[in-house]
């Protein structure tokens, strides 16, 4: 009677498994699919003025490898380069005012804005002193980049022309992260698909849709659109910047759209596990708003998507269950066949795949890791930096 009652519970969720991936599937606004990329585009008639703005803590090591392509943007208007050297202790402000000297093109400006008073991450303390020194020049448009992330001489270019074109507030491109080592090929794919999985793409670009997010690496917002969303001061004290930018900019009626990126990487390495668990786990619990019963949830939702198809065709071959097997591998097999896509434009081999249950259970872990930090008092880190609790974050400052 036990042995039957255990292989029922597990034919059950697998069914229930199998239930959440058709749902998934097929309303889910597509996430699974990597084809939206930059929308339709022409050249204005006239190019607006553009500053772009990079906030940098201890970046000397990727530098050389991205502003150049910052410095080197084809840009038919007026643009100018704004780095935040957001207290460096490795000389990133002077190499970035020698890689200037050394490649010519934009104009660089390198801003330092002292230490972030309470109630502000370090990043968005850089942003807005940036964004402070561009208003200066009166631009109609902001970028805001890492400044790990190379761009392609004409993608600016193509950021302003796709705005002016759609109407949008908000053009961002999700830039493509390296993927070299093995621990890169199975965590960073996933964590794409993942962030899909939450904010659909297509939804996000569609006017009346609540779902909003932005990638934080490429972000083009018009600047008349940041002075009426606040933007930063609205947002400052979010670990996760982009998607609270997004959501303000769209709370406040604003056209914003996100993509895949062709031309706009991530040149930073995550060689290791430990690299890739403390990126995802720093910020895991702040996307879940540090709620115990959001937590509870994701883990049993994570487990019962991912873990239960698996377990569901070892179980069921181990107990002779023709439902269990069949039940749990068509679930398994529409897993695998949503993530293809991703991995296609990763350009990973297929064989990964099938992996991705093991992939899933290394984010479950790292979420309840982000949890135990948290309650630990450690908050989220950032180059050196540990952030309060939201609880601790004054409303005004």
């Amino acid at each position: 009677m036990g042995q039957t009652a255990r292989v029922s519970a597990i034919v059950w969720s697998a069914v229930v498994s199998l239930a959440a991936w058709l749902w998934l599937l097929l309303a889910q606004g597509m996430f699974w699919r990597t084809d939206v990329r930059l929308p339709p585009r022409r050249d204005p008639g006239e190019w607006p003025s553009v500053c772009v703005v990079v906030p940098a803590r201890d970046e000397a090591a990727v530098l050389p490898e991205s502003l150049p392509s910052l410095l080197a943007q084809d840009y038919p208007g007026r643009a100018e380069v704004f780095l935040v050297d957001d207290g460096s202790t490795d000389g990133t402000g002077e190499l970035a005012r020698e890689l200037a000297r050394r490649h010519g093109g934009l104009p660089l400006t390198v801003g330092s804005p002292g230490e972030p008073p309470a109630g502000w991450t370090g990043k968005l303390w850089a942003v807005r002193h940036g964004i402070a020194l561009a208003r200066a020049r009166d631009p109609e448009y902001l970028l805001l980049t890492d400044a790990d992330i190379a761009h392609a001489p004409d993608s600016l270019r193509r950021l302003v022309a796709a705005a002016r074109t759609g109407g949008f507030d908000v053009v961002s491109q999700m830039a493509r992260l390296r993927v070299e080592s093995l621990w890169e090929r199975l965590v960073v794919p996933a964590f794409v698909y993942f962030f899909a999985q939450l904010y659909p793409f297509r939804r996000i670009g569609r006017k009346g849709s609540r779902t909003a997010a932005a990638a934080g690496g490429c972000v083009l917002l018009r600047a008349e659109t940041a002075e009426r969303a606040r933007i930063p001061d609205a947002i400052r004290h979010a670990v996760i910047d982009d998607v609270a930018l997004a959501r303000a900019v769209k709370r406040g009626g604003g056209h914003i759209w996100l993509g895949l990126a062709d031309a706009v990487d991530s040149v930073r390495p995550y060689p290791r596990l430990h690299d890739l668990w403390r990126m995802v786990s720093r910020s895991a619990y702040a996307q879940l708003r540090h709620n115990p019963l959001l937590l509870l949830g994701t883990v049993a939702g994570l487990a019962l998507v991912y873990l239960v198809p698996p377990v569901a065709v070892v179980a069921g071959l181990a107990a002779g269950s023709t439902a269990a097997v069949a039940a749990g591998g068509a679930a398994w097999l529409v897993m695998t066949g949503t993530y293809v896509p991703m991995l296609r434009y990763y350009r990973q081999p297929l064989w990964l795949a099938p992996l991705l249950p093991f992939t899933a259970s290394l984010y479950l872990l790292m979420t309840v890791d982000s949890a135990v930090q948290h309650y630990r008092g450690r908050g989220a880190a950032w180059k050196g930096r540990t952030y309060a609790r939201p609880e601790s974050v004054p409303d005004e400052v």
